[in-house]
């Protein structure tokens, strides 16, 4: 099994939802980043969504955008997202997931990609710009490194199209709980639980919810019904404030390891 299947048996035996943070690989730089994984870690984080940062990050709101222009502007390429996955690999065993778009896969090319980010660690791609029927070889690549490339739903989806990439989702599926960008609107939990449950009748893996969750109640709302909640631009913004003060390792360990109380919470 793979180290994102093992995470969620091993929450689902326990009956937890996952805590998924989101953080922007090289904001305020590659080595802070390295400092913040192990903070997210010891918090309480179950996977880690790690952002690679790109010019035209078209689903993300001002916050991500802004987190995105940081790093670049500090010189960060997938190239050293890829050499602090591997840094930080060995130290933790925590499933990271990479995130973003596909012109910086693109331009270093998929085959060596897929041989570089196996080798780094890396368990999961997420590229928010891919449709589903464009990404045959980036698909069969990951398949061959064993990265999962997560599969993402929105509100938008049609039926009969959510059921064929629910079929075929591996890792978990994240589902976009708005139209929109990232940190924009803030969540409405009973609109989206039917469609969530839905989901979960047609797939076999985790349904993770992510867009709009920043808060405590955010995160217990929608982890009473979800396997997974993503939590990306509160987090972001606590990063942006603290820039590479003092505080900033201090005020993300206490926001995470709130986020996470409240997740166990939900099955005392």
């Amino acid at each position: 099994m793979s180290r994102i299947d093992t995470t969620f048996a091993a929450l689902k035996e326990r009956q937890e939802t996952a805590l998924i943070p989101f953080v922007t690989a090289g904001d305020p730089d590659l080595k802070v980043t390295a400092d913040i994984i192990l903070t997210l870690v010891e918090a309480g984080a179950d996977l880690i969504e790690l952002g690679v940062p790109f010019s035209d990050p078209m689903a993300d709101g001002p916050t991500i955008q802004a987190a995105s222009e940081r790093a670049l502007a500090a010189g960060t390429t997938l190239s050293g997202v890829l050499q602090l996955v591997a840094e930080v690999r060995q130290k933790t065993e925590i499933p990271l997931v990479l995130m973003g778009y596909y012109n910086p896969v693109f331009c270093y090319g998929a085959e060596r990609f897929a041989r570089d980010a196996a080798a780094a660690g890396v368990d999961g791609l997420l590229l928010v710009d891919l449709p589903h029927e464009e990404a045959t070889e980036i698909s069969a690549l990951m398949h061959e490194s064993g990265i999962a490339l997560i599969t993402l739903l929105a509100p938008t989806t049609p039926r009969e199209r959510m059921e064929r990439l629910a079929a075929a989702a591996e890792g978990y599926l994240y589902y976009v709980s708005m139209t929109g960008v990232t940190g924009a609107k803030k969540i409405s939990p009973q609109d989206i639980q039917p469609a969530v449950e839905d989901i979960k009748k047609m797939t076999a893996v985790p349904v993770g919810v992510g867009f709009g969750i920043t808060t405590v109640a955010d995160a217990q709302a929608v982890g009473a019904f979800a396997d997974g909640v993503v939590v990306g631009s509160a987090l972001v913004k606590i990063i942006e404030k603290n820039g590479k003060s003092e505080e900033l390792l201090p005020e993300v360990a206490k926001f995470v390891t709130d986020l996470k109380r409240g997740l166990t919470a939900l099955t005392s």
